[in-house]
């Protein structure tokens, strides 16, 4: 910017600001502040959490200060449409979201646009960014950063080759981190691919969600929301290739020779094999975020997503109360307009500043008090384009390459890899292994 050009904007932007206020005040309601310092960022350099927040979180917003997907969906507490059944017993959990994948309906939620830690939630996000930008062939090379990530670990073995899709079933069925740490490396090391990760939410207008680890191990101000959490899994789905992958029950993870024998992995969706038409899921836990959980399943043609975030396995396990939730949405009649809508990439093109008009329908059940918005820079939108032909024939070979054996094959713990010949235990407190 030349030294004319700085000398006359600030005239000039206070001059548009006495011009357009008219203009602002007829159009509505007023917005909250926006503006690029109001996007939220990481701070690797700050303390990772290690505890559940205090109170509400902030909630996120469109970059116009609106909110994505209705004004109905700024509520704190619960909102649910005109006709809709109670709501079933046990749901604890702090945010939580139901919408009907095919319309983008949103049926019901709490505090749907908060902005809390996702924990490996956030790997779905991952998967998607991923998977049009890696070949599905590729061959990676285990390392030793990629033994001793921290967390849950499917077993990577420094030497060992593993190509990409088996890194891709391995991250989403037993939630290995360093498969997500092999997966960034592909991608050209952790800062290109969070970069990624948060250009595609920006582009699918999930401007909750502020990507600080490939795995969704805690960092300051790493975010997203049942909102975004559910554009993600519904994005997943919707792609035959990344879509096979949810459903893969069990895995054959490689031997490498002199260090290691084959072992086998589990899907630890629990909903895959008890809840009728599920579609898949992925859980997350870490001592901020908790209990985190994604999932769909299709009754009779219609497919709903739910999702939940920061709540306790007692009473209720997240992956259960999601099952009611569930069985409450499928409960609803189709049709529902429903409380507010998930946005398409398209909705944002067409109208980047304006939120879906909200269904007019019965007020929200609980309003609790709103906490400070944060709101989301405008970022040009990028969308990975979905290569489901690849990922599909991708999806297939890694099932073949990684298929299932009814016996004789070793079962891989679930908390962390096997202790590996001739490697020290961790230190205590090294390995938290819940954290995953």
């Amino acid at each position: 910017m030349g030294r004319r050009w700085r000398a006359v904007w600030p005239a000039t932007a206070a001059a548009l600001v006495v011009l357009l206020a008219p203009v602002a005040a007829q159009a509505g309601p007023a917005r909250e502040p926006t503006g690029p310092s109001a996007w939220p960022t990481v701070d690797h350099a700050a303390p990772t959490p290690t505890a559940p927040r205090t109170g509400l979180p902030p909630r996120g917003s469109a970059p116009d200060g609106g909110t994505v997907g209705g004004d109905r969906l700024r509520a704190r507490g619960v909102v649910l449409p005109a006709g809709a059944p109670p709501l079933p017993a046990g749901i604890a959990a702090s945010a939580w979201l139901v919408a009907d994948a095919g319309t983008g309906a949103v049926l019901g939620a709490r505090d749907p646009h908060g902005r809390y830690y996702p924990a490996s939630t956030l790997k779905t996000l991952t998967f998607l960014t991923l998977a049009s930008r890696l070949d599905p062939a590729q061959v990676v090379v285990g390392t030793v950063d990629d033994e001793q990530v921290e967390g849950s670990r499917v077993g990577l073995v420094a030497g060992g080759q593993y190509p990409v899709s088996l890194l891709f079933t391995a991250l989403m069925l037993q939630s290995g981190n360093d498969a997500a740490n092999a997966l960034a490396r592909a991608a050209g090391g952790e800062a290109a691919t969070l970069a990624a990760m948060n250009r595609t939410a920006r582009g699918l207008g999930a401007f909750d969600t502020v990507a600080g680890s490939p795995s969704g191990l805690d960092v300051a101000g790493q975010s997203s929301s049942a909102y975004d959490l559910a554009l993600f899994f519904r994005a997943l789905l919707e792609d035959p290739g990344t879509a096979a992958v949810l459903r893969i029950p069990t895995a054959d993870m490689p031997a490498v020779e002199g260090r290691f024998p084959g072992f086998q992995i589990q899907n630890q969706n629990s909903l895959l094999s008890t809840y009728p038409g599920n579609l898949g899921g992925k859980t997350g836990f870490t001592d901020a975020a908790r209990h985190t959980f994604v999932t769909a399943a299709e009754r009779d043609g219609r497919r709903l997503v739910v999702s939940v975030l920061d709540t306790e396995s007692v009473p209720l396990r997240a992956a259960d109360q999601a099952a009611l939730l569930l069985d409450w949405g499928f409960a609803v009649p189709a049709g529902n307009a429903g409380v507010g809508r998930l946005v398409r990439p398209g909705d944002l093109v067409a109208a980047p500043t304006a939120a879906p008009a909200a269904a007019p329908t019965a007020p929200a059940v609980d309003t609790s008090p709103a906490a400070r918005p944060d709101a989301a820079a405008p970022v040009a939108a990028d969308p990975p384009p979905w290569t489901a032909v690849a990922l599909t024939v991708a999806a297939l070979g890694g099932m073949a390459a990684v298929s299932v054996r009814a016996t004789g094959r070793r079962r891989a713990r679930r908390s962390s890899s096997p202790r590996l010949p001739g490697r020290r235990p961790p230190a205590p407190g090294g390995w938290p292994s819940r954290r995953r």
